[in-house]
């Protein structure tokens, strides 16, 4: 298909203007693919496969999604359902914040496939959409959109990043059969020799100083995820005090 044909999914119609009720839905569609790339990863989830798990003709499938870049692009807006934003922006951004990125995290521990599928071009999808308007509304009041724009990209970098290392490592984990730390425990006799060597001064103090590699993938995330909020605190204006409490504050001084 040339750029000049495509057509985003999103401006497809689910189903015709005439003719009889469609048998089956995108969702029902979306839903079964999901389901399949949970339990046996995102390859598994073909036309054929979910056709077999809804009880339909393969080919009647691509009536409703016309071909894999679609259907991917709606189980991974699908997933993005699950981050939960009700209520946002709430008036405390960092709270926001939070919240957000431990539901980010929490929806690619939930479904490791979708590391494989995030790509740099964007899909703007009802759910991503829902999470462009609650998230960025956050900071809206604050900052300039390109400021929002940029403060956004490093709090998702570093969530992302940190999910996408959890990922890896529990694939790597099902795969091998070694805890993380099992492979601390194979890597030793290695690891004391280039200690010995005396030629990796900061590697050394990373193995014998540094207390963040040891510490549990859940008080990492906090402790980076809560350096990234101070980071955009900094970047924020400071609040304006009102003349009420800059007066009183003016009295409390002279009187003490």
């Amino acid at each position: 298909m040339t750029d000049a044909e495509y057509v985003s999914i999103w401006m497809r119609p689910e189903r015709p203007a005439r003719g009889p009720k469609p048998a089956y839905s995108r969702a029902q569609i979306t839903d079964a693919a999901v389901r399949i790339a949970d339990a046996e990863g995102l390859e598994a989830a073909t036309m054929r496969r979910i056709a077999d798990e809804i009880g339909a003709g393969t080919m009647s499938l691509y009536r409703y999604v016309p071909g894999r870049d679609d259907l991917v692009e709606l189980m991974a807006d699908r997933v993005m359902g699950e981050i939960d934003v009700e209520g946002m922006p709430s008036g405390d951004w960092r709270a926001d914040l939070t919240r957000y990125a431990y539901g980010v995290r929490t929806m690619w521990r939930r479904h490791p496939w979708i590391a494989t599928v995030h790509r740099a071009v964007p899909s703007f999808g009802p759910n991503r959409l829902r999470l462009i308007e609650r998230v960025m509304g956050t900071l809206d009041t604050h900052v300039s959109i390109d400021e929002n724009l940029g403060l956004m990209a490093v709090l998702n970098g570093y969530v992302e990043g940190a999910a996408r290392d959890e990922v890896s490592w529990a694939e790597e984990v099902r795969r091998s059969g070694l805890s993380e730390t099992d492979w601390m425990v194979r890597s030793g006799p290695y690891v004391n020799q280039l200690l010995e060597s005396g030629e990796y001064p900061i590697f050394s103090k990373i193995v014998m100083e540094a207390s963040g590699p040891h510490l549990h993938r859940d008080d990492r995330f906090r402790y980076g995820l809560e350096r990234v909020l101070d980071c955009i605190a900094a970047a924020l204006p400071a609040p304006v005090e009102s003349p009420v409490a800059a007066n009183r504050e003016g009295r409390e001084d002279r009187d003490g």
